[in-house]
C-alpha cells in the first residue's frame, strides 16, 4: 500500500506526503508563469513520435474487415511504448526522492509539469473567439489547431460550441486526469495517463484518417484511455456544475450519455449546462438542446468555470493525497 501513496517509490509515508501534497499546486503555478517546453524537451511530444512511427508500421492503408492480428500487434506495441513510460517515469521520481523535500517537490514538479496544460488550452480557446471576431474563415482556421474534424462549413456559432467543447473535454484530458493519475501513482501514473490520451488522439479512430486504416490498430488505444479516463471525466464534470444552482446529476448523466464518447460527454454537458449553452456536433449529437445560442461572452464564461474547476481541484487532491497515507497507515 505504501508504493500507491508514494506512485511506487520506496520509504513511503508523511516524509512521501509532504513532498506529494505540494507538487500538483506547483506544477500548475509552473503552467501558468512558463507555459509548454520546447517541443524538443517535450516528453508528450516524444510520446508522439514515437507512436507515429508504430502506427505507420501497424495500421494498413486500405480497409479490412476484420484484423485481430492488426489488433494484438498494435497492443502489443501500446503495452511496450507505455511500459518504458512507466519505467523512465519511475526512475526520474526515485531520483527526486533522494533528494531534500522541498528540492524534490520542486524537481517532481518540473516534471510534472508537461503532463498537464491549462494555461495553453485557456489560450488557445480564447483565441478562437478573438480570430472569429475578426472573420469566420480566421475563426475556422484557429479552431482547427484544436479539433479534428473537418471546420470548413461550420458557422460562427458553431465554431464557438467546438471551441467551447474543446475546452471542456480537454479540461479532463489535460489537467484533471494527470492530476488524478498522479495522486494515485505518482509521476508515473501521470505519464502512462498522458501516453494513454495521445495514443488514443493519435490511433483511436474508427475508420481512416491520415491515410491509414484505424479500426483496428486504434482499438486497444481507444479503450484504454476510455478506461483511464472514466472517473477522471465525471469528476471534471462535478467541478464545472458545483457552482450551479439547481443543477440535477440525473440531468447531467443524460445530457453526458448522448455522445457517442463514454466519458468526453459528461465534461462538455457539464459546461453546456453550467453556462445555459447548446452544444452540439453537427449530424453527431446535441447537448442541453433547450439552452440558447452561445455567444463571444460564453466562450470567455467557460474558461473561468475552467479556471475555477482548476482551482478547485488543488485542495481536493491535497486531501485525497492525505487520506491514502491514513488508509495506508492504519
Amino acid at each position: 500500500m505504501d508504493g500507491v501513496v508514494a506512485g511506487l517509490v520506496p520509504g513511503a509515508g508523511w516524509a512521501a506526503w509532504r513532498v506529494l501534497v505540494w507538487v500538483p499546486a506547483l506544477a500548475l503555478v509552473i503552467d501558468w508563469w512558463l507555459g509548454e517546453p520546447p517541443a524538443a524537451w517535450h516528453p508528450v511530444v516524444w510520446m508522439g513520435k514515437a507512436l507515429q512511427r508504430g502506427g505507420e508500421r501497424l495500421a494498413p492503408t486500405v480497409p479490412v474487415a476484420q484484423d485481430w492480428r492488426c489488433f494484438w500487434l498494435a497492443a502489443l506495441v501500446w503495452c511496450a511504448l507505455a511500459a518504458i513510460v512507466l519505467i523512465v517515469s519511475e526512475m526520474l521520481q526515485h531520483a527526486a526522492f533522494a533528494l531534500h523535500e522541498l528540492l524534490a517537490a520542486a524537481v517532481l514538479a518540473f516534471l510534472l509539469k508537461p503532463l498537464l496544460a491549462w494555461r495553453m488550452l485557456r489560450d488557445e480557446v480564447l483565441a478562437v473567439e478573438v480570430a472569429l471576431g475578426q472573420s469566420l474563415p480566421e475563426g475556422r482556421a484557429r479552431l482547427s489547431r484544436l479539433v479534428s474534424r473537418d471546420v470548413s462549413a461550420l458557422s460562427a456559432v458553431e465554431v464557438r460550441e467546438s471551441a467551447i467543447e474543446s475546452l471542456a473535454e480537454n479540461l479532463n484530458d489535460s489537467v484533471v486526469a494527470p492530476l488524478f493519475w498522479f495522486v494515485l501513482l505518482g509521476l508515473p501514473g501521470a505519464a502512462l495517463y498522458r501516453f494513454a490520451n495521445t495514443a488514443d488522439a493519435m490511433w483511436g479512430y474508427p475508420g481512416m484518417r491520415g491515410g491509414r486504416y484505424w479500426q483496428w490498430a486504434g482499438k486497444w488505444a481507444a479503450h484504454a484511455d476510455d478506461v483511464l479516463s472514466w472517473l477522471p471525466a465525471r469528476i471534471t464534470a462535478l467541478l464545472l456544475v458545483a457552482g450551479a444552482r439547481g443543477m440535477r446529476l440525473r440531468t447531467l448523466a443524460r445530457q453526458a450519455r448522448k455522445t457517442p464518447s463514454p466519458n468526453s460527454g459528461w465534461p462538455m454537458a457539464a459546461m453546456a449546462l453550467a453556462l445555459g449553452v447548446r452544444l452540439a456536433k453537427p449530424g453527431v449529437y446535441t447537448l442541453h438542446g433547450a439552452g440558447r445560442a452561445a455567444g463571444p461572452l460564453d466562450t470567455r464564461r467557460a474558461a473561468r468555470l475552467g479556471g475555477n474547476a482548476v482551482l478547485a481541484l488543488v485542495p481536493l487532491l491535497a486531501a485525497a493525497q492525505l487520506l491514502l497515507v491514513m488508509v495506508c497507515a492504519a
